[in-house]
């Protein structure tokens, strides 16, 4: 079964089962129950290290009586069984800055990469730039397939910074054939700051950029966040701490 066993170990579990007398099967499930728990870890380490998150954190570490009102754990709660991702659905995380939306995306992928799904972690900006690049040396097509191949690739701070038409003169055009080489067949999950209805303005190519829209938005899992901001709360009493002069 290729499992690495030493010595040591097979003879503590050959005792344990003369000692309490357990059946072939469970005998077997002893000596390999623990191997194999360290070789699912190590896959899940790995797939959260290829996924590049910005932050570690768990649905458990988030402040949840902050936002009560805005945010419905329970819904967010099972984002995390992955269901989304096995229906293909995408998802896509609106509201203005500060209230979590990151925090929250980044814990769902997470929790997909310990079920076992390929996650890809990557900004907008990022994602704009590493695209941009592609075109000039004509490897687009190639990096396209990569981000394809993922079952659930999470673009954050879509709409954060403005983009420079000098720097992403493509942004729509791009965008919108990453969204399409992945729909309907991988799940995209998708935050911003800015309402649908600006994106146009946004890209730079209102038609495009509604295409795009479309093709994201289709059978997608919408959740609108509109609360207090965590950062402009952590702030206050650092004000307070120092009062003016």
């Amino acid at each position: 079964m290729r499992v690495p066993l030493a010595g040591a170990q097979f003879d503590a579990v050959l005792a344990r089962a003369e000692r309490e007398g357990l059946a072939h099967l469970e005998f077997v499930h002893a000596l390999i129950a623990g191997q194999a728990g360290l070789r699912r870890e190590r896959s899940i380490a790995r797939r959260i290290r290829e996924a590049r998150f910005k932050e570690l954190k768990t649905l458990a570490a988030f402040d949840w009586d902050f936002n009560a009102q805005a945010i419905d754990r329970v819904h967010i709660e099972e984002l995390a069984t992955g269901d989304f991702i096995r229906r293909r659905h995408n998802l896509v995380l609106a509201g203005q800055s500060g209230v979590g939306k990151s925090f929250l995306v980044q814990s769902i992928g997470q929790a997909a990469c310990a079920l076992g799904y390929r996650v890809r972690y990557i900004t907008s900006a990022e994602l704009l730039q590493d695209l941009t690049a592609c075109l000039a040396d004509q490897s687009l097509p190639e990096r396209v397939r990569y981000y394809a191949r993922f079952e659930l690739l999470i673009i954050d701070e879509f709409g954060f910074d403005r983009i420079e038409r000098s720097e992403a003169p493509h942004a729509a055009s791009l965008l919108y054939t990453i969204i399409d080489a992945r729909s309907p067949k991988k799940s995209t999950a998708l935050v911003t700051n800015i309402d649908f209805d600006a994106w146009g303005e946004y890209l730079g190519d209102p038609p495009l950029a509604m295409a795009f829209l479309d093709r994201l938005v289709d059978g997608a899992i919408i959740l609108k966040i509109k609360g207090k901001s965590y950062r402009a709360h952590r702030a206050q009493p650092a004000k307070e701490s120092h009062p003016a002069q």
